[in-house]
Order: C-alpha cells, then structure tokens, then sequence
C-alpha cells in the first residue's frame, strides 16, 4: 500500500527556495539568453575519486551530480586513475605518484574550457592529490574542495605537509565520526595553513558522510538534508572564490 509523503515543512522548504535563488544569481545558467562573460563564471570541476572506488561508483555519480547542479558547472571531469581504470582492482600507489596523470587531466579539461575558474574536487585520497596538483605552476587553480580528506595515514601519523604549503582557497567538508580525520587533529592543521581554509562538518557523518540510524532518529534530520546542507556550504564557498 502506497501513500504520500506529507510536504517538508514550511521552513525547509524557504531554505532551499532561498539556497537554490543563491546559487542561480552567483551561478548563472549557461543558455542562449546568458552573455559569454556570465557563462564564463560557470565553475570547471574536476572531481577525482578516492583509493577504493572509481569514478563510476555511485557515490562518486550522486556527488558529480549536486555539485555539477549547485554550481551551475559548464562540467564536471571524473577520471579513473591508471590503478583502477578498466575494471582493474590493484592497490593504490602512493599519492605523489598519481600526480602526473591527475595534471594532465586538468590540462585537457582547461584546454577544452578556457576561461572558466577551475575548482579542484576530492573525494578522500583524491583530495590528497588534488591539493599536491594545486601547486602546479602552470595550474590556476581558483578553489579546492576536499571531500573526506585522510589527515591521518596508515600508522596514525597526521599528513598535513601538503595543506601546509597551499596557497589555494580551501574547503574541508567531514564526518565528523570520521576515523581517517579527527576533528580536532584537523582544527590543529587548519591553524598552520596559511591559505584561506573552511570546514563544514556532517554531523554524525563517517569517512563517505553516511548517518547512522540511531543518529538520525536521536536528532531528526536525514541523510539526503545533511547532504544538501554540505553542498549548499560547497556552492557559497566556491562562490566568493570565483565570481
């Protein structure tokens, strides 16, 4: 027996009327009735995946998919790194070795769109190497995005090197039941940072954002709200950094 969900209440439903206004006047729509200098604010994503899944794992396509449509993105390029493209299931090799081939998917994808700020996304290990890829000095690079960042490596040593040389306007967006990132190691690194950095946290969200059912039921909100939350945060930070 089917039945209708009753609507979201009243509130919910102005914040993402007024989320969804937000982004349409920093992000304009890229049709025939905009000008070429609005359509070229349209942000160029490029969305790298994490070591254990490519880039057509369903949550690496649900991700491609609000960013792409909150940011109004003239694209968003996902890519398999040579490890796991063609169905192949090898261990990762380290970050800096993915390097290279992450480079020259940028400088295909920025060839393809000249002229559009250029965002670098990361899911995990992939916001490892887009943050290493960032200080390339032929990359502009105007925002980085890192989804689920891995500050604590194998041996629980905290790997902040990388952050600690960027230059980018960052955003961290974590679980905050997140083993891989402790908050508070994270708050610690983001004090060194010399760039422009902010963190948004999932509540109750683990190293992909999932919600456990208790928290949810304990707190009432959802999975896809919290989610939508943490891309709005994305949109209004990638927004002051490329208009």
């Amino acid at each position: 027996m089917s039945s209708e969900l009753p609507p979201p209440p009243k509130r919910q439903r102005k914040d993402k009327e007024q989320s969804k206004e937000n982004a349409t006047e920093c992000f304009p729509n890229n049709n025939n009735n905009s000008d070429e200098k609005q359509q070229k604010k349209q942000p160029l994503l490029v969305f790298a995946h994490g070591a254990g899944a490519p880039s057509t794992s369903e949550w690496m396509i649900r991700w491609k998919e609000m960013l792409g449509e909150a940011l109004s993105a003239v694209d968003v390029v996902t890519f398999d790194y040579p490890y796991i493209s063609g169905g192949k299931r090898r261990a990762p090799p380290k970050a800096e070795k993915l390097v290279d081939h992450h480079v020259s998917v940028i400088k295909d994808a920025t060839t393809r769109y000249t002229g559009h700020p250029l965002v670098l996304v990361g899911k995990s290990m992939g916001s490892r190497v887009s943050c290493m890829v960032a200080s390339a000095e032929d990359i502009h690079v105007s925002a980085i995005i890192c989804l689920g960042y891995p500050l604590k490596g194998i041996n629980g040593v905290i790997r902040e090197e990388t952050l600690l040389k960027l230059l980018v306007p960052t955003m961290f967006v974590q679980g905050s039941k997140d083993s891989l990132c402790p908050l508070e190691k994270l708050e610690g690194t983001r004090k060194k940072m010399t760039c422009v950095n902010e963190l948004h946290v999932v509540d109750g969200g683990d190293h992909s954002f999932k919600i456990g059912k208790k928290f949810l039921q304990s707190t009432g909100t959802n999975q896809d709200e919290s989610e939508r939350k943490a891309v709005e945060a994305i949109a209004e930070f990638v927004c002051r950094y490329t208009q």
